[in-house]
């Protein structure tokens, strides 16, 4: 039960409170002084006690019982009928007859008062394909070089050096069993894409997996003519996501979360190679050792086929 910030007295107060005048016979002016609260406070509770018992100690509501100026309902449905037709306040106010801030305070309490309130987004609808490799979720995200900060004695930074340029972690994530292969490569250029394709299919065929489509977002590599070939000549089929709609390759996106929070930043490397030299230890633990929770907890291994032949 929520209790008043300035209530002097709580529910058991009330109650001990009540039942020292009903049933001790103590006057309410008595009890009001052993409480330290004003006699009409104390007979509020006494008569709601003998009215309504325990339940008459709780705190009510306090909005009137009635509104004579309150909007009208019918009006109300007027206001919200227009309001889905995608009409702006001030031109629901002029056919309701209702003023702007009514019909304002109308629309916040019905949750309809932004324009993305009237078209929600769809919601979002869990896949996953029933065997090893009918799906791989291709994504790609740019990492930075980075190396020791050299300070001076006084705390500043000896010089400046030139930007020491970006990396791109590529990923491929199996949908049905959640198997993953990474590499850190020095671009996301077509023939770049190409080659982390053919070693994410060797990779997956090593574990008893073969790669029947892919799905990948809208980047300049995934629509390159040289993408589209390879993968005729592999003989596996290539879709893309709609433009800005990142989770429909939630898998994906959902490992590279993943991969920044538990390797990338999980501790302070001193430069950018100790970083990317612990990202296949990592990796090996999420596929062998790592429990997921789509998974009822067992590591990503359990689910391909090399684990379920054997």
């Amino acid at each position: 039960m929520d209790i008043h910030k300035n209530a002097r007295l709580s529910y058991r107060s009330r109650e001990g409170l009540a039942r020292l005048v009903v049933e001790q016979g103590a006057t309410r002016k008595a009890a009001a002084a052993a409480f330290r609260v004003s006699a009409r406070t104390a007979g509020k509770w006494v008569v709601r006690f003998q009215l309504a018992g325990m339940d008459g100690l709780r705190d009510r509501s306090s909005r009137p019982h009635r509104s004579p100026r309150q909007t009208c309902s019918s009006l109300l449905e007027n206001v919200l009928s227009f309001r889905r037709q995608h009409m702006p306040g001030y031109e629901i106010a002029r056919r309701t007859g209702l003023s702007p801030a009514s019909v304002s305070r109308i629309l916040r309490r019905a949750r309809l008062s932004r324009w993305r309130d009237l078209n929600p987004p769809p919601p979002v609808v869990r896949y996953e394909h029933p065997r090893p490799g009918d799906l791989l979720h291709l994504d790609i995200k740019g990492m930075t070089r980075f190396g020791e900060v050299s300070l001076r004695g006084d705390g500043r930074l000896r010089g400046k050096k030139g930007h020491p340029g970006f990396l791109a972690l590529h990923v491929a994530i199996d949908d049905h069993s959640r198997m993953a292969f990474t590499q850190m490569l020095p671009d996301q250029k077509a023939q770049t894409t190409i080659g982390f394709l053919n070693s994410a299919v060797e990779f997956f065929a090593l574990h008893g997996i073969g790669v029947r489509a892919l799905l990948t977002d809208n980047g300049s590599s995934y629509r390159s003519r040289q993408f589209r070939h390879a993968c005729q000549q592999m003989a596996i089929k290539h879709s893309r996501t709609r433009p800005y709609t990142p989770r429909t390759n939630g898998k994906a996106e959902r490992f590279i979360q993943t991969a920044l929070r538990e390797w990338a930043y999980a501790k302070h490397w001193d430069d950018s190679e100790q970083r990317d030299a612990h990202l296949q230890p990592w990796i090996d633990y999420y596929n062998h050792e790592r429990p997921h929770g789509s998974l009822n907890y067992k590591p990503p291994i359990s689910r391909s086929d090399s684990a379920t032949t054997s």
